[in-house]
């Protein structure tokens, strides 16, 4: 069984990536396509804060009791069953799950459009996901 502890260890590591992304925003499209070493960043620190967020959703579950997933994305579908989070985020953060594997597994077939749009737009979706944990949580 996990504990509040280490829930909270979980959420600073998110947050410690969520601000490193936030100092790539700041490149255009054609920057990621054209600079390797800022696309392999870029790549890097994407992977690591969608990953430590599916940490963060399997340390809930064993903390709240809840059924173990099968899968990582199953790890977020396993917090809305339980009202943790919204079917939307849930969407959302399973898609960046999807995105994490093209990463990890399919790295030549990565679309820089997509990269994009996660640099831009996926912080939001974890900071969201991070307000309800600790919401949920009494962490605040």
């Amino acid at each position: 069984m996990s504990s509040i502890k280490v829930i909270e260890n979980k959420i600073s590591s998110v947050k410690k990536y969520l601000k490193i992304i936030l100092r790539y925003k700041k490149y255009k499209k054609e920057e990621l396509e054209r600079n390797i070493d800022i696309r392999g960043a870029v790549e890097r620190y994407l992977y690591l804060t969608v990953q430590s967020a599916i940490d963060l959703a399997e340390a809930v579950i064993a903390y709240k009791g809840f059924r173990k997933p099968n899968t990582m994305s199953e790890a977020f579908d396993i917090l809305n069953e339980e009202r943790m989070i919204s079917l939307k985020l849930t969407d959302k953060l399973v898609k960046m799950v999807g995105f994490r594997n093209i990463i990890t597994h399919d790295y030549e077939k990565i679309d820089y459009q997509i990269l994009y749009n996660v640099l831009q737009t996926g912080r939001c979706d974890i900071e969201s996901f991070l307000k309800k944990i600790e919401e949920k949580l009494d962490l605040k």
